[in-house]
């Protein structure tokens, strides 16, 4: 598979489904592109078992991860080095950055050749550290460090507890994100609706508001709306509403499935009444269960795990990999700060669709044909 946008939104949707399956049917939010850099990064330091476990899971080829001594690239790497690169330079529409640290006890000799190669290819932060003797401050410093990186608004991705002394290493991964509709929503056309669903029934929700032209498809199979909003900047979230039953969605959804749903030969401008709840999701996950099931079990396993291009000095293999991801929708944008100008909703208009999202629904954030996140709300 050699695009990356084809092998991001394959793994996406299928790290969906095992996170989804094993969450009760509750909001959900990640970035499957931060992921899929995380074990990216890893994968340039795994051999044997462990690097074909990790090329399958990314849809890596099989030569992919492998480099001579030049460094050279493999088509997926470099189309990746080429996005981190963009997506982590200032932009005047949207604040987006992604964050990778890998963190090893001290005991380690991590490989020169291995941190320059993180920092070039995925500027990536690679570190010895103290989890023996000094948990607590190696805690704080990587809580502290991601905080930081994320312009304060991802604090604390390993509490209390979650990590022990016996840990070897630790992989930190968080997304923020901040954008800007294009077209704003009004709070003063914001109102007060009941949410139907089984997680929250009859629930009272802050319902956002506006009726202009929109790109919107409808869907036969299975029956629902794909709404389109966009951010400044030329991202977009594109908003899943299903007539019925929202699994119908989730089981059906890959790249191909989810490209021939947002065509723009199969959206069309038109006037849409749009009603949109304000919602806020916060996720804290420890990945490793979720890419056991997907077939990523060696870099997990002391016995098994073959990670000797990161480090020598034992048997290295990771103990933990957190996520953490961060998303509120509100009239402004994906987050409450002020609009520097509402465009004038338009009123009164001759023929419209109604595009009321009162129940459960799955939203993805795409940049070009490049999942960025992906969630679902079940209870605003």
């Amino acid at each position: 598979m050699a695009s990356l946008a084809a092998a991001n939104a394959e793994f996406c949707f299928n790290l969906f489904r095992e996170l989804d399956s094993n969450q009760g049917n509750g909001n959900m939010i990640f970035s499957s592109l931060s992921l899929f850099t995380a074990l990216a990064l890893v994968r340039l330091g795994a051999r044997g078992d462990c690097a074909a476990q990790l090329d399958k899971v990314l849809h890596f080829g099989a030569d992919s991860g492998r480099r001579n001594s030049s460094n050279t690239q493999q088509p997926l790497e470099y189309q990746l080095n080429r996005v981190l690169s963009d997506i982590n330079k200032p932009h005047k529409g949207y604040q987006l950055s992604m964050t990778n640290g890998l963190f090893a006890e001290k005991v380690f000799d991590i490989h020169r050749n291995y941190i320059d190669c993180a920092k070039k290819l995925y500027d990536a932060n690679v570190e010895r550290v103290d989890f023996t003797n000094d948990i607590e401050d190696t805690r704080y410093k990587i809580n502290k460090w991601i905080e930081h990186e994320t312009h304060g608004k991802i604090k604390d991705i390993i509490r209390e507890g979650v990590i022990s002394s016996s840990a070897v290493m630790v992989m930190v991964n968080a997304v923020y994100f901040k954008g800007i509709w294009e077209s704003a929503f009004s709070k003063s056309e914001t109102i007060i609706r009941r949410f139907k669903s089984p997680k929250c029934p009859g629930k009272a929700v802050r319902m956002m508001h506006q009726e202009r032209k929109f790109n919107l498809s409808v869907i036969q199979d299975p029956p629902m709306q794909v709404l389109e909003l966009k951010y400044h900047g030329g991202i977009s979230m594109f908003v899943l509403l299903p007539e019925g039953d929202l699994l119908q969605v989730e089981r059906k959804l890959n790249f191909e499935v989810l490209k021939d749903w947002t065509n723009p030969r199969k959206m069309s401008s038109q006037y849409v009444e749009v009603f949109l709840p304000r919602f806020k999701i916060e996720k804290n996950y420890e990945i490793k269960d979720y890419l056991k099931a997907l077939g990523v079990k060696d870099i997990f396993d002391e016995s098994k795990a073959d990670l000797s291009g990161i480090a020598s000095g034992g048997r290295l293999y990771l103990s933990k990999l957190m996520h953490k991801s961060y998303i509120e929708v509100t009239e402004e944008g994906t987050e409450a700060t002020a609009a520097t100008g509402v465009d004038v909703v338009e009123k009164q208009l001759p023929e419209f669709t109604v595009f009321r999202a009162d129940h459960p629904f799955l939203f993805v954030i795409r940049k070009d044909d490049l999942i960025l996140f992906s969630g679902k709300v079940s209870c605003p």
